[in-house]
């Protein structure tokens, strides 16, 4: 039951994290010279949970091009055995089998690594949850197997017990956006929405909602620059601040804040945080071109992809490490 609390508040925690890391993609946005409206939170994680920031590595573009459990596989890979599975890769990619990756079938890669680690990851609780296998998820069946017997205790053995608390309420605010019918049962489809509400659009005013919970420090209902901007860097004492935490407070008055009243109000936070205003797949196959692309012709081919093998190896679009190229896998 401990894990399970653990879990949860790593859970929780990561969020944070990935809300704050998808704003640092657009340093690498940068390089194409779009002021790109990167999506903030949930979204970004099926790509990478690494920072998009390629002064420190390329570990972000590895996940995203592998998948991110296929590339902690690769990650233990030779590397011969690395390129040899990049060729296969390669391979798969190129699905008109003209020896080359155009950006169209990179963006449909990545599109499907994404699609794959939601079904992955949505299996893989689902057994946990289904105690009584009837292809359903209950509330009760969720609470109690998140929170257990620290339900009866109303927490009161858990050292944090306010937060514990705050997790269940909006554990169960989700799970009732999420159940659209209000039966009280997710249905594997609804189940989804509630681990990734970012997909749905029925979804999206939670996701908001929870970015602004979030983020509001004062709770006034709104962002201010302070608490976007400490939401993602918290300096130490007599620390500098990096180069690129002072181009987020360019964003968040340029292009953040559309109205210039100094705040993101719900509906400037919808357009930073929700899919459909940024496509990252796309975002992510223009720069993996832009990065490995020797000869700027706009398509990429086996020998730009091995000669660049450590930038893909490391990065988030091949997500290496986690993916298992075979025949069931299909595109």
């Amino acid at each position: 039951m401990l894990r399970r609390f653990c879990e949860k508040l790593s859970r929780n925690c990561r969020m944070k994290l990935l809300r704050s890391l998808a704003s640092i993609c657009l340093l690498a946005a940068a390089a194409l010279s779009v002021p790109t409206q990167e999506k903030r939170v949930h979204h970004q994680a099926d790509l990478s949970d690494r920072a998009h920031d390629d002064s420190h590595g390329f570990q972000y573009d590895h996940d995203a091009f592998l998948g991110k459990e296929e590339a902690k596989t690769f990650d233990q890979l030779t590397p011969e055995e690395s390129k040899d599975k990049l060729a296969m890769i390669v391979g798969r990619i190129d699905t008109d089998k003209d020896g080359y990756i155009s950006h169209a079938e990179l963006h449909h890669w990545i599109k499907h690594r994404q699609r794959r680690y939601i079904e992955e990851n949505v299996n893989k609780h689902w057994k946990d949850y289904d105690k009584n296998q009837d292809g359903k998820i209950g509330w009760q069946e969720y609470k109690n197997t998140t929170y257990g017997f620290y339900l009866d205790e109303e927490f009161d053995d858990v050292e944090d017990k306010a937060t514990y608390k705050s997790m269940l309420t909006r554990d169960e605010r989700r799970f009732k956006t999420a159940d659209r019918d209000g039966d009280g049962i997710a249905t594997r489809e609804e189940f989804t929405a509630f681990l990734h509400p970012e997909e749905f659009d029925y979804m999206k005013d939670l996701v908001v909602q929870e970015t602004v919970e979030d983020i509001d420090k004062n709770g006034d209902g709104k962002i201010n620059i302070n608490e976007y901007i400490g939401d993602m860097f918290s300096p130490e004492s007599g620390e500098r601040e990096p180069d690129w935490v002072q181009t987020e407070r360019k964003h968040f008055h340029e292009f953040r804040d559309a109205n210039k009243d100094g705040y993101l109000d719900n509906a400037e936070v919808a357009h930073w945080v929700l899919p459909g205003e940024v496509d990252h797949a796309d975002n992510e196959a223009k720069h993996l071109i832009h990065e490995t692309d020797t000869d700027k012709d706009g398509l990429l081919t086996l020998s730009e992809l091995l000669d660049n093998s450590d930038y893909i190896i490391t990065s988030t679009i091949t997500d290496f490490g986690g993916m298992r190229v075979d025949e069931h896998d299909e595109l």
